[in-house]
Parts: structure tokens; C-alpha cells; sequence
């Protein structure tokens, strides 16, 4: 459901063109605290919500006072009937969705997941300490509660969104964000292979230190897949445990080999975290890219698309280069 509120000479020509994109269920309602002012009210199929967004948005910029809010709707009774849903497809001029969500969906979402608080280092702490144990017991069932909480997801998302979005803020605040992460994921798994002395030689530990191209894939589908999850709506539980398994147990993998002074092990797993870093990132770059994630207007777009730009080549040489490197140690 979109819910509009506006002066109320500007409702008319938004009624209309609502009506035209094959928005129902419309509804104004006189504002009885401030005078002329109507809160405007309709659903929209998630075929039509972005184009009906930003139509909107560009209705209203010149006005000084309105705001737009996005609701989520379960489910209406009586259901839309197969005609209603046929006509409004019909009015797509074009095919510029992305999905089930909205940028500004999928902005807000984000946002939120690449806080840095008190929340998100706890979830750090303690997935690496169960990652790290999972690993030295040689606990493959343990390992996956660490992916399972999967704290990395949000900050990685977050990058790849305000790069596409062209979102500075956003990619510094997603920037510190996963890096404050990382550092104490490291710092605690260093601390734990310092006094942790058994389980050294567990395979669930040693695999992180082995990097090949299908580590490589594995990533990409990750990213991939956590993008498509973000903008479809798609409930990101699997896809979480996913990217954990790409991000969470190298780093907590590298802290442990440093500990024990492990030198070689440590370089090849750090070797496999930054493989799986850039892979996802370049995934969901992509991903993003395909569904159309991108500013509303077309100088914000300009500028954006130059990152997006600037953003895939770094990826994509990134890389070739960490490809490279893991073909020169494959062949040692």
C-alpha cells in the first residue's frame, strides 16, 4: 500500500495517474489537523510500485510539504480479480522493475542492517566465537550456527546498494561498518588460537586455509543470490547462512592461524577471504545492476552510473588479480 499526503490541489492529477498505472482500492481522506491537506491512499502490484513511486515523487518536488510512505500488505479481501491485474500490466510502459521492492525499500532496508551499534558488534562476538570452536572441534554442525547468524550480510549489501545508488553516506557508513566487523571478528579469533592450543589440525580448520576456484563460485553464487534476495523481498535466512559461509569462518580462520603464529595457513586463508569479499561484491554489483537499482533522476543517475562504472572494473580487476595469486599458489 502507498500513502500519500499532499496539498490538495495536487491530489486530482495523482488520483489519475494512479488510476492510469492500475493502482486500486484508491481512497482521500480530508486531514483534519491541518487544512488542505489529503492523505491519499491506494495498492499497487509490485509490478507497477516503482514507476508509481517515482511518479509521484516527481509530481510532488516542486511542492515544499508532502510525504510518501510505502506500507507492507499481507494479503486483501476480496482478492484482486485476474482482469484488474491483467489491465494494469498492460499499462507498463516500461518494464523498469525491480523486483518486489522499491529503492526506497530496499534503501531503508539496508540502511538499517549496516548499523554499527552495540547490536551488531554482539552478533560479530558471538558468531566468531561459535565459527571459531565449530572449526577447532571439527564441528561441521556448530560451524553452521555461526552461519546462521551471518552479521556480515547486512554491511556487504549496503556497500553494493550505495554504490548503485550512487549513495555516499551509505557507503561510508556501510564501509565502517563492516570493517569494525571484521576487525573484531579477528581480534577474538587471534586471542582464541593464542590460548587455544588443541584442535589445530581439524579439517573444518584447515579447509579455510586452501583456496581454489571453487571457493571462488561459491562466493559469487552467494552475492548473487543475497542481491536477489534483497530486492525481491525474498526472506534472506538461507541466504544469510550463505554468505556467512563465504565471509565468517576465513576471518575467524586467519585470527586462529596468527594466534599459533601459523604463517603460511594464515596467508592462505586471508588469500580465500578477500577472494570471497570481492566475489560477493562483484555478484551483487552485478545483480543489482540487472534489476534496474538505480536513482530516480537522471542527474543523480548520471552520477551514479559513473560509480557503478568506476565500482564493476575495480571488481572485475580486483579479481583477475586474486585469480592470479590463487593460480601461483595452487601451482607451489
Amino acid at each position: 500500500m502507498i500513502t500519500v499526503s499532499a496539498p490538495d490541489n495536487t491530489i486530482p492529477s495523482l488520483v489519475r495517474k494512479a488510476e492510469d498505472m492500475g493502482a486500486s482500492g484508491i481512497r482521500t481522506y480530508a486531514e483534519t489537523q491541518r487544512e488542505g491537506r489529503t492523505t491519499l491512499s491506494m495498492l499497487v502490484g509490485p509490478e507497477t510500485r516503482q514507476e508509481l513511486v517515482d511518479t509521484i515523487q516527481s509530481s510532488l518536488s516542486a511542492q515544499a510539504d508532502w510525504r510518501l510512505t510505502i506500507l507492507p500488505v499481507e494479503t486483501t479481501v476480496p482478492l484482486p480479480r485476474e482482469e484488474e491485474e491483467a489491465r494494469a500490466k498492460k499499462k507498463i510502459a516500461n518494464d523498469k522493475k525491480i523486483g518486489g521492492m522499491t529503492r526506497e525499500e530496499v534503501w531503508n532496508t539496508v540502511w538499517g542492517q549496516a548499523k554499527l551499534d552495540q547490536t551488531y558488534v554482539v552478533f560479530v562476538i558471538l558468531s566468531t566465537i561459535v565459527a571459531a570452536f565449530g572449526m577447532l572441534t571439527d564441528s561441521v554442525a556448530v560451524v553452521v550456527g555461526a552461519m546462521v547468524i551471518a552479521p556480515l550480510l547486512g554491511p556487504n549489501l549496503a556497500f553494493t546498494v550505495g554504490v548503485a545508488l550512487g549513495d555516499g553516506k551509505l557507503i561510508w557508513r556501510a564501509l565502517l561498518t563492516n570493517l569494525a566487523g571484521l576487525i573484531v571478528a579477528l581480534s577474538l579469533s587471534v586471542l582464541i588460537g593464542f590460548y587455544w592450543t588443541s584442535g589445530l589440525e581439524a579439517d573444518e580448520l584447515r579447509a579455510r586455509s586452501a583456496v581454489d576456484f571453487t571457493g571462488m563460485a561459491i562466493a559469487l553464487a552467494s552475492g548473487a543470490a543475497a542481491a536477489l534476495s534483497l530486492v525481491t523481498g525474498v526472506s534472506s535466512a538461507l541466504v544469510g547462512v550463505m554468505v556467512a559461509v563465504a565471509l565468517l569462518p576465513p576471518t575467524s580462520a586467519i585470527g586462529i592461524f596468527l594466534g599459533t603464529q601459523q604463517w603460511d595457513n594464515a596467508a592462505g586463508a586471508s588469500l580465500l577471504l578477500a577472494v570471497n569479499i570481492v566475489s560477493v561484491n562483484l555478484a551483487a554489483h552485478a545483480v543489482l545492476f540487472w534489476r534496474g537499482i538505480r536513482p530516480r533522476t537522471f542527474f543523480e543517475n548520471k552520477r551514479a552510473a559513473r560509480g557503478r562504472i568506476i565500482g564493476g572494473i575495480v571488481w572485475v580487476t580486483l579479481l583477475v588479480l586474486l585469480a592470479v595469486m590463487m593460480w601461483g599458489r595452487v601451482e607451489v
